[in-house]
């Protein structure tokens, strides 16, 4: 995959986190009565616990590293966060916007997967400190994303991606149930991408009092995530779908979301429309459902490029 000279920075905003990550071998649904939604009382047997690395930010920063695309991380984290910044040096990620809040620990996520995908998670967000956001003023920056993180550190990337005029995408995740009306058209409207899950993009309707998709962000790109389905563009009027790349060796889907994301922003990188650079998201995010965890699958730029031609190649063609 053909590389870009003098290339700028991914900034990636969103959280760092300690996961654990477990399964529940049957399925939700089946263990919640209708009737008993307002008072739930559950406890789920699981099969499987896998601590590791983990968080939004962390995870699309991996999935950058082993597509060779450099970016610089801007969270907080806590006074434990040591070894996850030896792991991440070690990748060569940029940490001057991280900030270390030594009276706190790092964010933290609890998340369990059901049999058919669904997840309940439970996260801690850690310090309410800002990232060090002025450490990259002087620095070139293709794109920030804004993922999952505390509300308070997702408003200022904005604000900061204004005043800089950076494109920015917007990927509000299990937070957008705290944002109001106000605050999701404030980060919507200058979004260069607004992305999401079908659950979190109908909450965003529902907060924007809206009755159409398409109306979220008339004017710009909306991507809506739909795990072994696929993705659907939706841009101008016009719905694109954009197939999953099968495997028979699906682990856990945890962390692909994350994955998909930073393929997603390699394609735009490389100078690929948005049709073609979601074909190439859908193929980095394969790879993390193979793997237990978010950050435990690898892969070259080769093996990448030749799953993508066995998939897509009739469709997009991408020079190495």
């Amino acid at each position: 995959m053909k590389t870009l000279k003098n290339k700028a920075v991914v900034a990636v905003a969103g959280s760092i986190a300690f996961d654990v990550v477990m399964n529940f071998p049957g399925r939700f649904s089946a263990h919640i009565l209708p009737g008993k939604i307002h008072d739930l009382n559950l406890s789920f047997v699981l099969n499987r616990l896998s601590p590791g690395f983990g968080g939004t930010a962390g995870n699309i920063a991996y999935n950058l590293a082993l597509l060779q695309e450099r970016s610089s991380v801007l969270t907080a984290v806590g006074a434990d966060f040591l070894s996850y910044r030896q792991h991440l040096s070690s990748l060569d990620i940029d940490l001057r916007g991280v900030k270390v809040d030594s009276k706190e620990t790092c964010a933290a996520a609890f998340i369990i997967t059901d049999a058919a995908d669904n997840q309940i998670a439970g996260f801690y967000p850690g310090s309410s400190a800002l990232a060090k956001l002025n450490s990259l003023d002087k620095t070139e920056i293709s794109y920030l994303i804004i993922s999952p993180d505390a509300k308070n550190r997702m408003l200022a990337a904005q604000k900061w991606a204004k005043k800089r005029k950076i494109k920015y995408i917007f990927d509000p995740g299990q937070q957008v149930i705290n944002f109001n009306q106000q605050e999701l058209e404030l980060m919507i409207k200058d979004a260069y991408i607004v992305i999401g899950n079908d659950y979190e993009i109908e909450i965003i309707k529902k907060t924007l009092n809206l009755k159409k998709t398409n109306l979220i962000v008339p004017n710009k790109h909306l991507i809506i995530t739909k795990g072994s389905q696929g993705s659907e563009i939706v841009s101008g009027g016009e719905s694109i779908l954009i197939p999953a790349v099968e495997t028979a060796k699906a682990v856990d889907p945890t962390g692909a979301g994350d994955a998909y994301r930073a393929g997603l922003i390699k394609g735009l990188n490389l100078g690929l429309d948005l049709k073609q650079a979601a074909y190439l998201a859908s193929t980095v995010a394969v790879y993390a459902v193979e793997k237990k965890g978010t950050q435990n699958h690898h892969f070259t730029l080769q093996g990448l490029l030749r799953r993508y031609r066995q998939n897509f190649a009739r469709t997009v063609k991408l020079e190495i």
